[in-house]
């Protein structure tokens, strides 16, 4: 029997926007993130050495990203990727040779990231635990209230039986549990659901509420989960099993 862990993510983010649709597309591929709001935060939390990879903005409020890296370097080797508005080739560069392993420039897309950060670690040496796991064995089911989530199979249960949910429909509900009770604008639901869909208009998010919350009230007629948020966007609060 083989044991895996999750592999953790350090993000130091000063943008909520980017900084959510990033959680959700890294906790989606089977990382822990733990989001920063400062560099100097990052750099308390990188000496805990607890984490297998930073991602770092460069416009950071207090210091740069540079100057973060710089002074990780003086006491880690943690692995970093910088996030930037910045694409000139001198910034880059500077990343570089400064210790980054790689450098992504705004905006970019969440998949690519994900992909970079697998490249970063499984030249290191390190893979997710989604590549780790043995083939044929039990896939990660994770409770959450009502609900259960097949992360690897891409399934999801409510009050125990399985939902019947189009690509979309499932992607929202996912994205929706990966934070309970926090509230999501619509455009956060766009950049992240239908980034590949760019025709789709903020009615697009709202049209899939709808026929979610037909099919979760069609196992559970006296439970309405998600909740509207006038001005704001959605959420989804989580009842007891």
């Amino acid at each position: 029997m083989s044991t895996t862990r999750m592999l953790n993510i350090l993000l130091a983010e000063d943008e909520s926007a980017i900084a959510d649709t990033v959680i959700y597309a890294l906790s989606s591929e089977g990382f822990q993130v733990h989001h920063c709001l400062l560099g100097s935060a990052a750099l308390q939390q990188a000496r805990s050495g607890q984490f297998d990879l930073a991602v770092l903005d460069v416009g950071l409020p207090d210091m740069s990203g540079f100057d973060v890296c710089r002074e990780l370097r003086k006491f880690s080797s943690l692995p970093v990727i910088f996030l930037t508005a910045r694409g000139g080739e001198i910034d880059r560069l500077i990343g570089l040779e400064i210790g980054a392993d790689d450098y992504m420039v705004k905006p970019f897309s969440p998949r690519e990231l994900a992909a970079r950060i697998r490249v970063v670690l499984r030249r290191l040496g390190h893979a997710p635990a989604a590549e780790n796991s043995i083939a044929g064995s039990t896939p990660a089911i994770v409770a959450l209230g009502a609900f259960e989530m097949d992360v690897l199979g891409m399934r999801i249960r409510y009050a125990g039986q399985a939902l019947q949910l189009t690509r979309y429909e499932y992607l929202l509900l996912k994205m929706l549990l990966s934070r309970p009770g926090g509230i999501f604008s619509r455009n956060q639901l766009m950049d992240s659901i239908w980034h590949d869909a760019p025709d789709s208009t903020d009615r697009t998010v709202d049209t899939h509420v709808k026929t979610l919350r037909i099919k979760l009230k069609a196992v559970a007629p006296g439970a309405d989960p998600i909740h509207t948020h006038r001005g704001l966007g959605y959420s989804l609060e989580l009842a007891p099993p």
